[in-house]
């Protein structure tokens, strides 16, 4: 399928789910609505999920905002630890890596080494907004983490914009979405949400995997399985965790969480024109861009 093809469907189906969501909300309180329970799938690396409404769509921003207020002083304690949830892989692990023929716009600076670093700990993320320390859980998803580790070597994510927030209000999860090499995160560019690194790997550390506050996990597209690429989004709430259990989750935040939470109550900007339906249609309204991306 070709990229004008792909994005003809996509802008097809976003349609459909609006007209879905006018049709459910007839005849209630647009103001109070709740819309079906949580159950999410992601889109072009943007998760997606049942919603629930909070306000008008001119105020939902200012609703998150002042609605949630998550402790900037208290570092969040996951149910499962990343580290610990699932079995350590081997030190003869060889990763495979595809190469991503979705169509979608890729920054393709190569494909990582079948042979991972067992040894990386800490994958540090400098922001315009300060820096954010992720422990990570190298030996439960080491090809997870191997490619990370070789994207930030190619300074991939350098100049990245972070393109989608969501909140319990907003998208009934709440997290902070990164590492489309293309997004624009400024609530019009249509693709956000869709960009990858150009190849794509499998799923790792499943087993008991849980999206609770601090949690890293790697975004798919939708529908998709084993479609793993260099986007990435941070839970910024326990919510999250009611999310399908497909996503490999790779590490959690240590450090930092007050430069996240800044951000995450700073509100978003609606893109109407997103293609993908919510993959890219929040940015945050604090404009978040990576500056660098370091795995020791």
């Amino acid at each position: 399928m070709s990229a004008e093809d792909r994005q003809s469907r996509l802008a097809r189906e976003h349609r459909e789910r609006q007209a879905k969501r006018a049709e459910q909300q007839t005849g209630t309180s647009k103001r109070n609505a709740v819309i079906g329970t949580v159950a999410a799938l992601v889109v072009a690396g943007g998760l997606v999920a049942g919603v629930t409404l909070l306000g008008d769509d001119d105020d939902r921003g200012t609703a998150a905002a002042a609605t949630t207020s998550p402790s900037a002083s208290s570092t969040p304690t996951p149910a499962v630890t990343p580290s610990t949830s699932a079995p350590a892989a081997p030190a003869n692990t060889s990763c495979s890596y595809r190469k991503d023929t979705s169509g979608s716009p890729m920054k393709f600076v190569g494909m990582p080494p079948k042979k991972p670093n067992l040894k990386l700990k800490t994958m540090t993320i400098t922001t315009n907004h300060g820096v954010v320390e992720i422990e990570l859980a190298t030996a439960q998803a080491p090809c997870t983490i191997n490619s990370f580790a070789f994207l930030a070597k190619k300074n991939f994510f350098d100049g990245n914009k972070c393109h989608r927030l969501a909140t319990p209000e907003s998208a009934g999860v709440g997290l902070l979405q990164c590492g489309d090499p293309q997004a624009k995160a400024d609530g019009k560019n249509p693709t956000d949400g869709q960009g990858s690194s150009g190849y794509v790997y499998d799923n790792e550390n499943m087993e008991g995997a849980m999206y609770t506050k601090g949690v890293v996990a790697v975004a798919q597209a939708p529908d998709a399985v084993n479609q793993n690429g260099s986007q990435f989004w941070i839970s910024m709430a326990d919510d999250t965790n009611q999310v399908e259990k497909a996503y490999t989750p790779f590490g959690f935040v240590r450090k930092g969480m007050d430069v996240l939470e800044k951000i995450y109550t700073g509100g978003w900007i609606e893109n109407p024109d997103d293609i993908t339906g919510d993959g890219g249609a929040t940015a945050p309204k604090l404009p978040v861009v990576i500056k660098d991306v370091k795995l020791s």
